[in-house]
């Protein structure tokens, strides 16, 4: 029987948090789904885990590629590979609290409209501790498409990337590029395909750890070959034309969008807007304060994510 819903985990060397990862997923409440594990050719333990946790539960299958893709083609080949109605990208090293696909889930079917699924997020500590617990208060609920979009492109986001999606409508946005900040434009792109929904529990928790891809790569160069190898030539890749893909990734996902063109133009007019602010503070910069949520801050996670309480204290 075909899932309900598919999760995509793209891999590349991911050992050191693998495990902690998956037991968080398969520890969740709700239980129709496949994981998908696409090994980016890793060379540490990754596969020897992935094989494991695959021979113990029916729900993983596991692919390993021959040579390293990139990060982002490796996003779009794992989504290729799935079967479910809905379907959700999942990282090697982030946590999950037990109940975050269930209520995701029941937020999509309480909400028909709705095409995007997520919980209230916070980003932890390599030992698992909440150290910068989000205020989501971006407008992506609001059924008009130029707010969604201004709401994302003047803003820093959550981790909508990580929602639970309706597979149709992932198939028909462009896939995930490897430009400057590809994955801003693409969760935008989405957007203009309807409202997302925030689930008010904190439920998904970011790691931020030495070897994340954005601290293991600091410049845009490097961020963007981590994502696509073919943009190891600097002569054909600098940095210019890796910001300038990224302005104009703005400007391409709204003339695709499938929104009126009195919704375009005002798109168009967010973006002549934020283009401005950007020319005096530098692309790809916040020009809105988020804020945060203090009260969050003391949150412990080891109740809330499934295989924390097995774990063995450092």
């Amino acid at each position: 029987m075909t899932p309900r819903l598919s999760i995509g985990l793209p891999v590349y060397n991911g050992d050191e948090y693998l495990a902690e990862s998956l037991e968080a997923l398969l520890g969740q409440s709700y239980e129709d789904f496949e994981l998908i594990i696409t090994d980016n050719a890793s060379t540490d333990g990754t596969e020897a885990i992935c094989r494991g946790y695959a021979a113990k539960d029916s729900r993983i299958r596991y692919e390993r590629l021959g040579r390293n893709i990139g990060a982002a083609p490796n996003h779009m080949y794992v989504f290729s590979l799935t079967r479910g109605e809905l379907f959700k990208w999942a990282s090697h090293d982030d946590l999950y609290g037990r109940d975050l696909l269930k209520v995701c889930v029941e937020a999509l079917d309480e909400h028909p409209e709705t095409i995007l699924a997520h919980s209230w997020n916070a980003t932890i500590d390599s030992h698992g501790k909440v150290i910068e617990p989000f205020d989501y208060r971006l407008a992506t609920d609001s059924p008009s498409a130029p707010e969604r979009f201004r709401a994302l492109l003047f803003a820093p986001g959550g981790d909508d990337f990580y929602g639970v999606m309706r597979a149709d409508m992932l198939r028909k946005v462009r896939p995930l590029d490897s430009y400057h900040h590809a994955d801003r434009t693409f969760v935008a792109e989405i957007a203009m395909h309807g409202p997302f929904h925030q689930v008010p529990e904190l439920l998904y928790f970011r790691r931020d750890h030495p070897t994340r891809a954005e601290r293991a790569n600091p410049t845009v160069h490097s961020r963007c070959v981590n994502l696509d190898p073919r943009r190891r030539n600097r002569f054909l890749n600098p940095a210019p034309r890796l910001l300038a893909e990224y302005v104009f990734g703005w400007a391409g996902l709204i003339r695709r969008a499938p929104i009126s063109a009195a919704d375009k133009r005002q798109c168009y007019r967010h973006l002549k807007d934020w283009l401005t602010s950007r020319a005096r503070a530098g692309v790809g910069a916040s020009t809105e304060d988020m804020g945060t949520a203090p009260e969050v801050a003391l949150v412990s996670i080891d109740g809330i994510v499934p295989g924390r309480e097995r774990r063995v204290p450092r």
